[in-house]
């Protein structure tokens, strides 16, 4: 039985027993009306020993508030968040219906992460805060990740769903299966990973002829591919280099980027950096999470998750990127619900692994992912996220990228 259904059923078993009201002679403060507007029965523990509920039939959360001082005023997204990686209260049951109250959630301006932003977005150079970035989210090693990913193919980024029933597996090698037929990939071609993670391209690369080489911004990674690399006797190299300064011998047949595009918001010098590494005529496949407006991650995010000037992809300006840049774009698919899957199957993993991660990382590291993982499955459900692939070919001419004047020009005809 999966850790959520066995939260459930332990909800309906307490309901059973008995049925929790409102103390009497008190008004309900602003956080039990703040998850009553959920419109799903569901519990909250106080810390003064009562409990209150709401709805028709069984809970299905309970929600334990152990510090008193969080319902004395209400708290915005990012405090609520901190108190429950703080341990100051306890999230059981049903985590995407408790998450969606983050769209009744106000959001507080601070200026300390605005300028944090603001110093990373324009006066830091782009290597050193991806550098930094990947150095604070992948410090908890490799058994960390691997413990709710694929066991497959290892894919931070969103797997391809056939049925919503597939494994995880199944999804993580349709995705490889369809990255193949787009950048019409044959056995004794080159093919370019950026953020290479754990292999998965690697490994599939070497059943199917393809010389894969890789780059990574992270020790780790490197080690797992390298050790891969020698242990299947690939024809496949991995560096430790950035794609923005890399400079290949000659350019590749294609390009494949799983989930980076998140790390990369300046596309104007990305699509640069792509059409030098990739032959006239050669493909690239970019995938990850989306955005209506860039850099509108949640302040969790920013603060926990993902640091510096990380923006999900923003598709609108990626294609126009890559179209200023002498790219063709052949192919744009929506798979928010591949995502949506993918991070519940991932969330439930962890949660799966939840006592050998606190004995090995400790209960604040397991707290931030499991809000991070769960947290994704309605937003990606409800539109606050979205996820894309994107196919672009390489044309003959480096295409009609404009000057300053014109695009100034073009702003004011946007503006009148």
């Amino acid at each position: 039985m999966q850790p959520q259904q066995q939260l459930l059923k332990n909800a309906e078993a307490k309901a059973t027993a008995h049925t929790p009201t409102t103390p009497a002679n008190r008004e309900p403060g602003w956080f039990e009306k703040l998850f009553a507007q959920l419109q799903v029965p569901g519990e909250i523990a106080l810390p003064d020993g009562s409990l209150v509920a709401w709805g028709q039939g069984a809970p299905r959360f309970r929600i334990t508030v152990h510090d008193e001082r969080l319902l004395r005023r209400p708290q915005d997204e990012l405090s609520l968040g901190q108190a429950y990686v703080n341990g100051k209260i306890d999230l059981e049951g049903d985590m995407p219906a408790i998450l969606e109250v983050r769209k009744q959630l106000a959001h507080r301006f601070r200026v300390g992460g605005w300028l944090r932003f603001m110093t990373d977005r324009f006066l830091t150079p782009v290597t050193r805060v991806n550098k930094r970035v990947n150095d604070r989210h992948y410090t908890l090693g490799n058994d960390f990740y691997l413990s709710f990913l694929d066991s497959a193919y290892r894919f931070y980024s969103q797997c391809q769903f056939e049925h919503d029933d597939d494994t995880l597996e199944q999804a993580a090698e349709r995705k490889l299966q369809t990255t193949w037929r787009a950048l019409d990939l044959r056995p004794g071609m080159r093919l370019l990973d950026i953020g290479a993670g754990w292999g998965g391209v690697f490994q599939y690369g070497g059943l199917h002829g393809v010389q894969v080489t890789g780059l990574t911004l992270f020790e780790n990674s490197h080690t797992y591919i390298r050790d891969l690399i020698e242990r299947n006797h690939l024809d496949a190299t991995i560096l430790l280099q950035d794609f923005l300064t890399y400079v290949p011998e000659r350019p590749f047949d294609a390009i494949v980027m799983y989930g980076v595009i998140e790390h990369i918001p300046n596309y104007r010098k990305y699509f640069a950096r792509v059409w030098e590494c990739l032959k006239p005529g050669g493909k690239i496949y970019i995938d990850g999470s989306a955005t209506k407006e860039k850099h509108s991650l949640t302040q969790f995010t920013h603060r926990y998750i993902w640091q510096g000037a990380h923006s999900c992809m923003c598709l609108q300006e990626a294609l126009q990127e890559a179209l200023y840049h002498g790219f063709q774009v052949v192919e744009v698919k929506e798979e928010s619900h591949d995502y949506e899957l993918t991070m519940l199957h991932w969330a439930q993993r962890l949660d799966q692994h939840r006592a050998e991660l606190v004995a090995r990382w400790g209960e604040e590291h397991y707290r931030v992912f499991r809000l991070y993982l769960w947290g994704g499955v309605p937003a990606l459900r409800d539109d606050q996220l979205q996820a894309y692939h994107l196919v672009a070919r390489r044309g003959e001419g480096p295409g009609p990228r404009p000057g300053l004047a014109r695009r100034l020009s073009s702003l004011i005809k946007q503006i009148s």
